[in-house]
Parts: C-alpha cells; sequence; structure tokens
C-alpha cells in the first residue's frame, strides 16, 4: 500500500506473506554479511536500509541495484532490514538504521516530534494514492462522495484531504469513515464502502487483473498539493558522520532507479528473483506496475530521477500544519509552521 497510510499492507501484500518475508529478508541479510567476509570483499563498508513495507515494485531501483552489483561497486555492503514491528522513521531518527524507505507526510510528522530524519532522494515523483470508486457505481465525479462510506487507514491526512477534494469538486466534503482491513477494491465490491484510497501502480492494477474495476480520481486534479508517496530518508547525524558514503550510496540508488525506468521488464524481474516467495506469483501485476511507475513515476517534469522541490515541500507542510495534523513529542499541535528547508535536501544526489 501506499506511503500516506502505515498501518495497511503496502501493495496489497497480505500480512501472512510479510511474515513469511522477515524469514527471507534476514536470510538475505545473512547473504550479505557471508559476501562481505568473502576474499576481495573485506574493503565493504555495511549500510543498513529499512524498507517500509514488504518488497514491491516501489523498491525496484533498489534491488535491481543490489542484483547488478551497484552497491558493491560502491564499496558497500548494502543490509535491508525488513519490515517489521518500528517504523522505518523511528529507526532512521533513532540512528538504528541508516536510512529507510518513508514518504512525505509520515517524515514531516515524524520531524515535527523532534525526530533526526530528513528525506534526502525522492523514488516516486507522482502522488501514488488515487480516490477510487466501483467501475460500475455511477460516480463519475468527487462531489458525489458527499454522505457516501469512505474506507480508510487512519491516516490523519486522509479526512482532511479528502474534504478538501470533494469540496473543490462542488461537494459539501461531508462522509462518513469505517477502517479498511482488506485491499480497497475488495472493501468497495464487497459493499463496505463506497470509495477508497487505492494505489494506482498497484492495487487498481490488482482490481483490474481480478475483474473488479476501478474508477479513479486523481487528487492534484482538484488542486490537491503533489505528495513524493515514496522517498528514502536519513538521520542528520548520520549524513553529518558519513557524508561521503551517503552520496556512494545514493550513486548506486540512482543507477538502480535509472535502470528500473529504462528497463522495467528486466528490473521486474530482477525484483522477483530476489523476492521470489512474496512475488514469484504475481508477476502479471510485478510487470505492469513496474512499467507503469517506469513511465510516469519516477521521473519529474524535466525527466530528473531523485529529485525534490522546495515548492512541493512547502505546500504540502503548509496544509498539514493548516489542518493540525502536525503535533510535537507531547500530541501537542505545533505553534509554529516547520521549515520545509529543514525536512529534504538534495545536496547528497550524484551530480547530473
Amino acid at each position: 500500500m501506499q506511503k500516506l497510510h502505515r498501518s495497511v499492507p503496502r501493495k496489497g501484500i497480505t500480512l501472512a506473506l510479510a511474515a513469511a518475508l522477515v524469514g527471507a529478508g534476514s536470510a538475505a541479510c545473512s547473504s550479505s554479511s557471508a559476501a562481505s567476509s568473502s576474499p576481495g570483499s573485506a574493503e565493504l563498508t555495511p549500510v543498513t536500509l529499512a524498507l517500509d513495507w514488504t518488497p514491491n515494485t516501489n523498491h525496484t531501483g533498489i534491488f535491481a541495484a543490489e542484483q547488478l552489483g551497484y552497491f558493491k561497486a560502491e564499496g558497500i555492503d548494502l543490509k535491508i532490514i525488513p519490515y517489521g514491528a518500528t517504523a522505518p522513521e523511528t529507526l532512521v531518527s533513532t540512528h538504528k538504521a541508516d536510512f529507510g524507505i518513508s514518504y512525505q507526510d509520515g517524515l514531516t510528522e515524524a520531524a515535527a516530534t523532534g525526530g533526526d530524519i530528513v528525506s534526502i532522494y525522492a523514488v516516486t515523483q507522482k502522488t501514488d494514492v488515487v480516490i477510487g470508486v466501483r467501475a460500475d457505481s455511477g460516480i463519475t465525479s468527487p462531489k458525489q462522495l458527499d454522505g457516501k462510506t469512505y474506507a480508510g487507514y487512519g491516516s490523519p491526512l486522509e479526512t482532511p484531504m479528502l474534504t478538501y477534494v470533494i469540496k473543490q469538486a462542488g461537494g459539501t466534503g461531508t462522509f462518513r469513515n469505517v477502517t479498511l482491513n482488506t485491499d480497497a477494491y475488495q472493501a468497495l465490491y464487497a459493499g463496505q464502502a463506497d470509495f477508497a484510497l487505492p494505489e494506482p501502480t498497484w492495487e487498481v492494477i490488482q482490481a483490474k487483473l481480478v475483474g473488479k474495476p476501478l474508477r479513479t480520481f486523481e487528487l492534484s486534479d482538484y488542486g490537491f498539493p503533489a505528495i513524493y508517496s515514496v522517498l528514502i530518508a536519513s538521520s542528520r547525524q548520520y549524513l553529518n558522520a558519513h557524508g561521503d558514503l551517503a552520496r556512494k550510496f545514493l550513486d548506486a540508488v540512482q543507477k538502480g532507479y535509472q535502470y528500473a525506468a529504462a528497463h522495467p521488464a528486466d528490473a521486474a524481474n530482477l525484483l522477483i528473483q530476489a523476492n521470489e516467495s512474496v512475488l514469484g506469483a504475481q508477476k502479471e501485476l510485478v510487470d505492469q506496475s513496474a512499467a507503469l511507475e517506469a513511465s510516469a513515476y519516477y521521473k519529474d517534469a524535466n525527466g530528473k530521477i531523485g529529485v525534490q522541490s522546495a515548492a512541493r515541500w512547502t505546500a504540502l507542510t503548509d496544509f498539514l500544519y493548516r489542518n493540525g495534523i502536525l503535533t510535537d513529542a507531547a500530541g501537542k499541535a505545533l505553534a509554529r509552521e516547520p521549515d520545509p528547508s529543514t525536512l529534504y535536501t538534495n545536496a547528497y544526489l550524484p551530480a547530473s
């Protein structure tokens, strides 16, 4: 599932599969450790990366870079930390992981509480969530969602974001909430809700493949700020102490996502090969997802990968602050809006 929502299985992968992956991920880390002790590899420096959920196509560039040897070429022994009970934002900000996969609003919320965390790389340049309804629902505009039931995940951004979009479409922004405990399209077709926030690069594709298609509405079409739905975070402490290593890490990451953008089918195969137990039975879904991310999500309007803009960080931070979503460590609403420039940096990206 996309990065707005911490509590639901990402990319439609079940919790059972997630549990199975922990063992697979641990084995991968053990294999990586063994490699670092083999002849000729003693010079490799261990670097840890915490995943935000089970491996999926948001992570394609990372696994492609690992499979193609880009990290080792930079002198890095990458150790991937499988997703567990502790969020990547916590692992990074408490210096238990060097890097972590995060998302813009989640990182902003973590920083607001005093966490030592900063975004250093934008994996996706386009908001990877849409409003979704059943294709046969007769709903052709978000304004028709007034009075309907929304299947959500508990993120503090969901209600104010949806209210904003519905109002922009001409509605009043009033709707009911239920907690989603299944994939979005399953909840809609089961009659549990009228609309949800599925991920177009996974659940929308999956819904079509199983014969339960969705009609979708892009948030940005109604003026909502674009979101960096997938990003890589680190801590100021780590960056200050290991700046050169962070640059080498991002150089390998950049090559991985450049490869994923240029060769989506091959990159998808590398992702599956690295995570056969989780993704091996979902090849068609992974292939279509990887192709969509490559064509519409990795590159910004100028064709660049990984970069972040001040305008986008400012717009979403302002929305979060104005809607009382940002709180301090005591849970109180912030009295002053955070400076967006402290939340991200492009300083460690490879020279273009």
